[in-house]
């Protein structure tokens, strides 16, 4: 059993409080993972103190010479893939193939990263006035917090720290203490990398090590995957600083099934999107809005397939169900099954707690399937965050779009049908910052923009370029002979 300490200005530390916290194994609980420094407001200091010595020196190296690191450091976590992935399902508990496919991707961002270095460019204008050298320039905004959930405990900090490092910034990673041990190896792999010390900087602990992060007059950006009421916080905490703050929060996210749909690629979709890695994902479907027509149809093809989730070791790669994170998630989720059914609600399947060997010591629970579900349904408007799926009847398009923007989250949304028309009408209507025609709502690129609309966003946009934009500030110069 490890025990990791804090990041701070290139040295590993343990915390001025010299307390622990443990960490288990999802589908083991008895299974200790390792521990973790309880920080304190100390730490904190001492790491935005390192942050903002470093800024002066990174800030000014060019921005190719940043993106070698980030190449680098590519370049080590495919060295360290197995090791990375098989940690990364011990804590996290997801199946070890999406655990290997997350820290591909987490491997890929830092490659994109890496190449996007040499392409931060500004633009030249043409001037109304004769001799004047007109021209926008980037420059970064200072040291960075970044607050990271538990559910991509590799990808999204490796998402948010490659954009604002090529960027120039410096960094204070707060990584979810339900499983930190992720953020803790991308640490060791930036150390491995060469990286200046102070540049990159990891301070683990609870919601207190958060709100001391984003208390500090000195952090100039913030950039925050979680709760809807944590991200309000944090915008109430650090708003009236003027700082730039990204939020990416909950989502509710529907997937409307046509009556033109393939019914067969449309359960697969839609089980996937629901149920992968147990429902923990943002972009997870917890809705599908069937229309009428096909509606039995559809759900007897959702039984089967549910019925054919594969449950097992977590570390075979043919496992498709796997636990909650813990007992907590586990709680709340099994309560939702139990408002279902109170307000009405049919469990037509799972919704119970897996208590038989191998998984009586996880927190295992069944892929729920809830019908004659109506829009208004606190299981239809609520994030649960678990294998909990509700459908909700239809009789056509527009009643399916009313019903899938009807609730406080825009996140993702998914649509299964065969006509153009369709899908352009409601990539038009739909009030989702990512859309999938003909896939599951769960899956996402690197290159391109991710983000939501309405309470699932503050309204900036993470990955591709768009977080170059919200990584760095624009200066606009005007030169005259």
């Amino acid at each position: 059993m490890k025990t990791y300490t804090n990041f701070i200005a290139g040295q590993w530390l343990a915390s001025a409080s010299n307390k622990t916290f443990k960490v288990h194994n999802p589908a083991k609980s008895s299974e200790l993972v390792a521990e973790f420094q309880a920080s304190q407001l100390a730490d904190v200091t001492s790491a935005v103190d390192a942050a903002a010595k470093a800024f002066e020196n990174w800030s000014t190296i060019p921005a190719p010479m940043r993106g070698m690191y980030l190449a680098k450091a590519a370049g080590i976590l495919r060295r360290r893939r197995d090791e990375a992935a098989n940690q990364l399902t011990r804590e996290e508990g997801k199946p070890i193939t999406e655990a290997r496919g997350e820290t591909d991707r987490a491997i890929a961002l830092l490659d994109f990263y890496a190449g996007q270095a040499s392409l931060l460019t500004g633009q030249t204008v043409p001037s109304t006035v004769p001799n004047r050298f007109l021209y926008t320039t980037r420059s970064p905004l200072g040291p960075i917090a970044l607050i990271t959930p538990w559910n991509f405990p590799i990808a999204i900090p490796i998402w948010k720290a490659a954009p604002a490092l090529i960027c120039g910034n410096t960094i204070v990673l707060k990584p979810a203490e339900q499983a930190p041990a992720s953020a803790c190896l991308f640490a060791e792999i930036l150390e491995e990398a060469g990286l200046p010390k102070g540049v990159f900087n990891l301070v683990t602990g609870g919601g207190e090590v958060g709100a001391a992060l984003v208390n500090d007059a000195r952090i100039r950006c913030i950039s925050f995957t979680g709760s809807v009421e944590v991200g309000k916080k944090i915008m109430q905490q650090a708003g009236p600083r003027l700082v730039r703050i990204g939020l990416e929060m909950g989502g509710k996210n529907p997937h409307i099934v046509m009556d033109d749909a393939d019914l067969d690629r449309a359960a697969a979709d839609v089980v996937y999107g629901a149920f992968s890695a147990a429902g923990h994902k943002c972009t997870a479907a917890s809705r599908a809005i069937v229309i009428d027509k096909v509606h039995d149809a559809f759900v007897e093809k959702l039984k089967a397939r549910i019925a054919a989730f594969k449950a097992g070791d977590t570390m075979d790669p043919q496992t498709q169900l796997c636990p909650l994170l813990d007992e907590t998630q586990m709680k709340k989720t099994l309560e939702y099954v139990a408002i279902g059914q109170q307000e009405g609600a049919k469990l037509l399947a799972g919704g119970h707690r897996l208590t038989d060997a191998p998984f009586s010591e996880g927190w295992y629970v069944s892929p729920a399937l809830f019908t004659e579900v109506k829009p208004t349904m606190r299981i239809a408007q609520e994030e649960i965050f678990g294998p909990v799926l509700a459908v909700i009847r239809a009789k056509d398009l527009n009643e399916a779009i009313t019903i899938a923007n009807g609730v406080e989250f825009g996140l993702s949304a998914g649509i299964s049908t065969t006509n153009l028309k369709t899908s352009m009408e409601f990539t038009r209507r739909i009030e989702a910052g990512v859309i999938h025609v003909n896939n599951p709502t769960a899956g996402l690129e690197l290159q391109v923009p991710f983000g939501g609309l309405k309470n699932s966003t503050s309204g900036y946009r993470e990955m591709g370029t768009a977080a170059i934009d919200f990584f760095s500030q624009v200066k606009t110069v005007y030169v005259d002979g």
